[in-house]
Formats: C-alpha cells, sequence, structure tokens
C-alpha cells in the first residue's frame, strides 16, 4: 500500500477530474475556435499588409474570425443569464462590445475582443483549478490499496472504499494509512504532515491512534480501523476544504447584491459616451472596461490562497467567510478540559510515607492499575517507568480500587474506603482537588498518588500571544468544579472563571459576552461545547480527536491541538482581511480610471483592444498579490 503501489487506475476513476465532461468539452471547443480565429487574423493582417489590393478578402478572414469567437462568447452570455453571478457581467458586456463591433462593422476588433478577453478567462480559471487540484490531491491519498487481514491471518489486498471500520490492515515502512484506526502491535513513527502539518513524525505503539493520510517512516504495524471513508479524518479534511472552495466571502456577496445595478450604470456610461462623442470606439472601450474581473477576483483568490496557507499550518477553514469574522474577534472564551488541558489524567505527585520511596511507590501502583482500564489507572501505568510486578490474583474492584497478591502479601490501590474494607490503617488524605490513590502493601500503607488533569504545555504562551493580539477579554468556561477551574485558571493567567455550566449555560455565558459588545472567539472540543461553538462569532474545534458534534458546530479545526495556532489563525485572517481590501480597491480604482479614459477618448482608434489589456493587466496585479499571501509563514517549535 506504499505510494508506489498505487496504478493509475486507482488514482483516477473514469470521468473524474478537475473539470466535468461537459466542462471539458466545452473549453476545447472553445480552445479550439479560439486558435481558429487567431489563424484567421493573422491571415487577415497579412493579406493588409502584404496585399493592399485584397482589402475586401482580408475583411472577409477577419468576418470569418468574428463569427468563430462570437459562438463561445454569446453562450457564455447566454448561460450568465440564466445563472447570474459576478463573472457572467463580464460575459454580457464582452457580448454587447461584440455585437456593436458588428454592427459598425469593424470586424477586426469584434474578432480581437474576445481572444484578448479569453486570455483573463483563463488567467481566472487557472486560479481556481489550482485549489481544486490541491483537493485532488489529498483525494488521491485515499486511493491506494491496503492489506487486510482476514480471519485465517491471511492477507488479501483491497482497495480504500473495501475497507469496513473493524477491519484489521497491515501496515509496513512507506505505507500510506487509508482510514483512522488504533495500534494493535508494533511499533514505529507516523508521518502526519499532510494531516497535521507537523514535520517531525510522530512515534506511535500499540493503543496509539493513527489517521487517515499520513505515512508509516518505519517499523510494522497491525492497525484495528475505527473510521473509514469520509468519517475518517483525512476524509473530514477534504470535505472541510471542498465547502471551504465553494463558500463565497462577505465582501463577494456584497457585490453580487449590487451585480445589477453595476451593469445599468456601465450600460447608461456606454450610451452617454456614444451621444457625447459619436464615436463607437470610444462606447466599445467603455464596455471592455467595465469588466469586472479583477473587483471578482479580489475576494476569490485572496480566500483561496489563505485557506491553502491555513491548511498547511494544520488549521482547516469550512469557508472563506469565517477567516474574515475571525479578524474582528476581540475576546475568547476557552473550554478546559482537552482544550486548555491535555484532557487526560497525569500524575501530578507522589507522597510516600516515611520509609517508602518513590520508585517503590510508582512502581507497585503501576503494577496495580495495569489490571483496570479507568483513567486514573491508566495515567498511574503511563507514570511508572520502572518494571512491573509480578502479582497474583488481581481483582478490580468497581468503584474502590483493584486488590492482588506480592510474595503472599496483599497489596492494594484505590480510594480511602477500600483500605477501610481490607483494615488498613492510612494518613490523613492529601488536600488536593482532583483525584487522589492510595498504595498499601500487607498491613503497612505506602503513601498517595496525586492526580490531576494538567495544562496544556504552550496553554501560556498561546494565551499570552492572544491578550497582545488584542483579545484581551479571556474567559475560562468548564463544567468542571469551580476548585479545579479556578486551580487551571491561575496557572494560565486567565481572570475570568466560569464553571459547573452545562451545555444550555455555556451557550447563554458566550451569549452574554456578545450582548456585553464583544465578539468572542469560542474554542472548545466536545459534545457539550457545540451550542456554544455555534453561536460565537467564530467557534474553533480542538483536533481530528474531537467530537463529531464539535467538529460540525465549529467554523474552523486545529488539526494539530497545538493552542498556539490560534494566534496564526487571527495573524493570517486579519492579513487575509487586509489583502482583500487592497484588491478590492485596485480592482475598482482601475475599472474607474480606464473607464473614464476610455469615455474621454484617451485611448485613441484602438480604445477597445487597449482596454481589454489594461483589463487584464489588473486582473494579473490582483492574482499577483493575493499570491503574496502564500508566503506566510508561522513556525511553532
Amino acid at each position: 500500500m506504499s505510494a508506489e503501489t498505487m496504478t493509475a487506475d486507482d488514482a483516477t476513476t473514469p470521468g473524474e477530474g478537475l473539470l466535468s465532461r461537459s466542462e471539458q468539452i466545452s473549453l476545447g471547443v472553445r480552445l479550439v475556435l479560439s486558435l481558429i480565429a487567431a489563424g484567421c487574423l493573422i491571415l487577415s493582417a497579412g493579406l493588409l499588409f502584404l496585399a493592399p489590393s485584397q482589402a475586401e478578402v482580408a475583411e472577409l478572414v477577419a468576418g470569418v474570425a468574428a463569427l468563430l469567437v462570437a459562438i463561445p462568447a454569446l453562450s457564455a452570455a447566454w448561460e450568465s443569464l440564466r445563472y447570474p453571478d459576478l463573472h457572467g457581467i463580464t460575459d454580457q458586456l464582452i457580448a454587447l462590445a461584440l455585437v456593436a463591433a458588428w454592427a459598425a462593422g469593424d470586424l477586426m476588433t469584434a474578432a480581437l475582443l474576445p481572444l484578448v478577453m479569453t486570455l483573463g478567462h483563463i488567467l481566472e480559471e487557472r486560479s481556481l483549478l489550482g485549489s481544486q487540484e490541491a483537493i485532488r490531491a489529498l483525494s488521491r491519498l485515499t486511493q491506494v490499496k491496503t492489506r487486510r487481514v482476514l480471519p485465517g491471518g491471511e492477507l488479501e489486498e483491497v482497495n480504500t472504499p473495501s475497507l469496513q471500520a473493524g477491519d484489521l490492515i497491515d501496515l509496513r515502512a512507506g505505507d500510506l494509512v487509508p482510514a483512522d484506526g488504533v495500534v494493535q502491535t508494533g511499533k514505529s513513527s507516523m508521518d502526519t504532515a499532510s494531516i497535521t502539518g507537523e514535520s517531525v513524525p510522530v512515534e506511535v505503539q500499540p493503543g496509539s491512534e493513527v489517521f487517515s493520510g499520513s505515512i508509516n517512516v518505519d517499523g510494522h504495524l497491525l492497525v484495528k480501523l475505527t473510521r473509514v471513508g469520509q468519517d475518517s479524518t483525512l476524509g473530514r479534511v477534504i470535505t472541510l476544504l471542498q465547502e471551504a472552495e465553494n463558500a463565497k466571502p462577505p465582501i463577494t456577496r456584497l457585490l453580487e447584491r449590487y451585480a445589477g445595478r453595476y451593469m445599468v450604470l456601465v450600460l447608461l456610461t456606454a450610451a452617454g459616451t456614444w451621444f457625447l462623442t459619436s464615436s463607437t470606439v470610444a462606447m466599445l472601450a467603455v464596455l471592455v472596461a467595465a469588466c469586472p474581473c479583477a473587483l471578482v477576483l479580489a475576494a476569490p483568490a485572496t480566500s483561496i490562497a489563505a485557506i491553502a496557507v491555513a491548511s498547511r499550518h494544520g488549521i482547516l477553514v469550512k469557508g472563506a467567510g469565517f477567516l474574515e469574522n475571525l479578524a474582528t474577534v476581540d475576546a475568547v472564551v476557552f473550554d478546559k478540559t482537552g482544550t486548555v488541558t491535555l484532557g487526560q489524567l497525569q500524575v501530578v505527585d507522589a507522597r510516600p510515607e516515611s520509609g517508602v520511596s518513590r520508585d517503590e511507590l510508582a512502581t507497585l501502583a503501576g503494577s496495580l492499575a495495569g489490571a483496570s482500564n479507568h483513567p486514573l489507572s491508566r495515567a498511574l501505568v503511563r507514570f511508572a517507568t520502572n518494571a512491573k510486578l509480578e502479582l497474583d490474583d488481581v481483582k478490580e474492584t468497581h468503584g474502590l480500587g483493584v486488590v492482588g497478591r506480592l510474595d503472599q502479601e496483599t497489596v492494594a490501590l484505590g480510594r480511602a474506603e477500600l483500605f477501610d474494607e481490607l483494615g488498613i490503617a492510612i494518613s490523613s488524605e492529601p488536600n488536593h482537588d482532583g483525584p487522589i490513590a492510595g498504595i498499601a502493601r500487607g498491613d503497612n500503607f505506602l503513601g498517595w498518588m496525586l492526580l490531576a488533569d494538567e495544562p496544556r504545555p504552550e496553554a501560556p504562551e498561546a494565551i499570552a500571544d492572544l491578550r497582545e493580539l488584542g483579545l484581551r477579554r479571556q474567559v475560562l468556561l468548564t463544567g468542571d468544579r469551580m476548585s479545579v477551574a479556578r486551580r487551571i485558571a491561575d496557572v494560565l493567567g486567565l481572570p475570568n472563571v466560569r464553571a459547573e455550566a452545562l451545555p444550555a449555560e455555556k451557550m447563554a455565558c458566550v451569549l452574554e459576552e456578545i450582548s456585553a459588545g464583544y465578539r468572542p472567539m469560542v474554542v472548545g472540543d466536545g459534545i457539550n461545547d457545540s451550542l456554544a461553538l455555534k453561536v460565537g462569532a467564530v467557534g474553533v474545534a480542538m483536533g481530528a480527536r474531537g467530537s463529531d458534534v464539535a467538529l460540525a458546530s465549529a467554523d474552523l479545526v486545529l488539526m494539530t491541538n497545538d493552542l498556539r495556532r490560534l494566534g496564526t489563525c487571527v495573524r493570517l485572517s486579519r492579513r487575509c482581511r487586509r489583502t482583500i481590501y487592497v484588491n478590492v480597491a485596485v480592482g475598482l480604482g482601475w475599472t474607474v480610471v480606464i473607464v473614464a479614459a476610455a469615455a474621454t477618448g484617451v485611448m485613441g482608434a484602438s480604445g477597445a483592444i487597449i482596454a481589454a489589456l489594461l483589463h487584464n493587466f489588473s486582473t494579473l496585479v490582483v492574482m499577483a498579490n493575493a499570491g503574496r499571501l502564500l508566503k506566510f509563514q508561522e513556525p511553532v517549535a
């Protein structure tokens, strides 16, 4: 299932491509007609230059060229009337200019105009096809063959769509992971750069999660699949990118709202130019100069670039509009568990009794905890670094702890009530707001293990970064106890704490922030955060491991669980907004300038062609400025 094993048939299914079959045919016809028309124009110009006496023949050849390019131009204008959008205004204006040139008998201009404008259309479509190719490249990561382990232990090679949750697959060095799963046996390094943007491979072992689209760098793994197809991490990435590409930024929706009025204004300007100057050339130049291609591309080209940059940083954006919204946030509301904390219990301290070493306490606690799947037990197993002891008759007492035998002595791990039942005297419990576990051997109580859900290592830096960016109103919002919430808030420097909040109360808290005049960014990862994520100015879900409900409710997804990416999101969104505003100013300002020049006759006898060339120049400027956004880079150590 390595990259080398993917065949061409696997990579592309029949009829699949960046363009649909009908779009491919339409583009092919348009290009063929344009090439023939260009040849006719060259022949016409040659006849006029070499044989002036054959001017009538040259005009006839130019007429053929104009007729050929008129077919796709008029067809595009008709489609734009049936399905109106911003791009359609350009098609309609070019069709009007073409008809006017025909009526005026200027066949050379009638042929040249659509040819020059075709160059602009190719530039526009190329920018959109680039984003589609990025999505297609991600899709190809899922179109591989993999080895499925059969019940008898045999291996069969199957295509990814044949896989189901619960299947056991065999991964060797260099293999792509076709779906999300959990490692059953083996150890390896996993390259997750295509999913999370992390350049450093992640070490995995039995019990570790692996995500679709990542690459097994070395080692041999058996993985049990948990999510396949569109439910997998890569499947959700592709879906989010498709939704983001199709979304329209607010500025685009604003321009579309006034598209009809813009068309009327252009027609009135062209009619006024002809009435005042009696110049058909000036009128044609106005129609061409008013084509709003640069203005149309101002927001989409920038948004597509920003979405690509965000994906490179491990940030999934569901729509271009959310990027603009994020630029205006001035407050942040954090969930606690799994968001500003690691979301799993950690041993924060060991309190051995007099005469007992910490290593002895940790080893016995880890050995007993190995018999339980309780989150507290799993934390103790991770904490115990020494070899486990061989215990006999290990039994878990639900709600109390674990009891076993070591060298004919009873050993126990659990709550104070367990030791009361065993008749073992214990020392007073430490003052701690998290879970506590005691350990005893024989009649001797050995000490206490203190556990807690600790803040993420990068959380203080991330919170300080947001504060510097102007998000000074910061709230910790959790369903946990106030004592636990206050301890985490004090460590992270969060002044405002709301604890013991149910999902509806979390939503109410966010609405209160909005009522107070703030635009909060809400960050969470669980089902209980979904309502709050939905009502915030922008909702950010933590990682591909977050609940499906939280991911569906959020506007952005941090694939890396790295809180420092929140600052990256804000800076990128503000840069994106500035770039859009500059592009809109360039597109609008340039259009006004060349329309004014066309209306006053400054462009001379070839005004329409000059206007078309200047129009394409502004399109290039806008695309180049949007492309500068691709250089945005914020490495995180």
